[in-house]
């Protein structure tokens, strides 16, 4: 009897965290908010009209709730006197945008279906529709996220990986979130679109031997050795407002913006998957797109955990 307590002790955790993610369903809001897609992709079109590079921001801004305790929308959260938000972490800081396309995405829903969208979901919702936009794939988003009442500066500043970081880092990175080194390669495809600040390539450009002399020469002109910090560049330079498999083929004639992308296509396990992704869009794009509904799933909040915000940037 004792072993059998033990037992369910053990596995009961892992049937409950498989029971939330199985609770997230394509059609959640079919009867509750029916036209919650429509309204969050017609804002999402508009806003990567006014501003391509936006696309870029609202997937990484989902990437950056995901890693950090599940996608719960706590990336949202401003400062508090109970808890310094996410927002001022060292990944986020001066670079993470689209607050304000999510806060005029939320007003809209609101108007229609008041406190039954998450904050959670419209990020989830938004991040699909921008790679969409910018000529992606499309996946089916799956819902019923809830909202988190808190947020964890030192959680962002832990579990985001960072630019610096070496094969094996980024392996064990995602492989913390239960991500394989394929669907890490994938969800790194990310960066053929986007920019990346000055001081996140610098030591790159300036100490490193595995990258293409014209290109180091080309980006150094915007990213002197010292100052220009936050001075952008197009983390894809061959086409860096399509989504597409272009990332892959710069990797492979060591055109890697960030010492972290070249590590992909450095001599290393990696080397097959981008060269797979290099040579077929397609493969790239449904292992893509499979990869984020993965991701999408990580530790989501549902039934009665957290709260429908009716403010992204705040607790009810």
């Amino acid at each position: 009897m004792a072993k059998i307590s033990l037992l369910l002790l053990i596995i009961f955790p892992f049937f409950l965290r498989l029971s939330s993610a199985q609770s997230l369903s394509a059609n959640f809001y079919s009867s509750s908010c029916p036209n919650v897609l429509s309204v969050i992709k017609t804002a999402v079109n508009s806003a990567v009209n006014k501003d391509a590079r936006m696309g870029a921001s609202l997937l990484r801004l989902h990437f950056h709730d995901c890693f950090v305790n599940g996608c719960d929308a706590s990336v949202l959260l401003d400062d508090t006197s109970n808890f310094t938000g996410e927002k001022t972490a060292g990944p986020n800081s001066g670079s993470l945008r689209g607050f304000d396309v999510i806060d005029t995405i939320k007003t809209q829903v609101e108007s229609s279906c008041a406190g039954v969208v998450s904050c959670a979901d419209i990020v989830a919702v938004a991040a699909r529709d921008s790679v969409v936009k910018l000529g992606g794939p499309s996946w089916t988003v799956l819902m019923g996220r809830r909202d988190s009442t808190t947020a964890s500066l030192s959680a962002a500043n832990n579990n985001i990986p960072a630019p610096t970081l070496n094969l094996s880092g980024l392996i064990s990175s995602f492989s913390n979130k239960g991500l394989t080194a394929r669907e890490m390669v994938a969800l790194s495809g990310s960066h053929t679109i986007g920019q990346a600040r000055c001081t996140t390539f610098r030591n790159r450009l300036y100490n490193e031997a595995n990258i293409n002399a014209s290109f180091a020469t080309s980006v150094k002109a915007n990213c002197p050795q010292s100052g220009g910090n936050n001075n952008l560049s197009p983390l894809d330079t061959t086409s860096p407002t399509s989504f597409d498999n272009a990332y892959f083929k710069n990797l492979q004639i060591q055109k890697g913006l960030l010492h972290s992308d070249q590590q992909l296509f450095n001599g290393g396990s990696t080397n097959s998957i981008v060269n797979t992704y290099s040579s077929n869009s397609a493969t790239f794009f449904t292992d893509f797109a499979n990869a984020m509904v993965k991701m999408g799933n990580l530790s989501p909040l549902t039934g009665t955990n957290g709260q429908i915000r009716k403010n992204c940037r705040k607790t009810n």
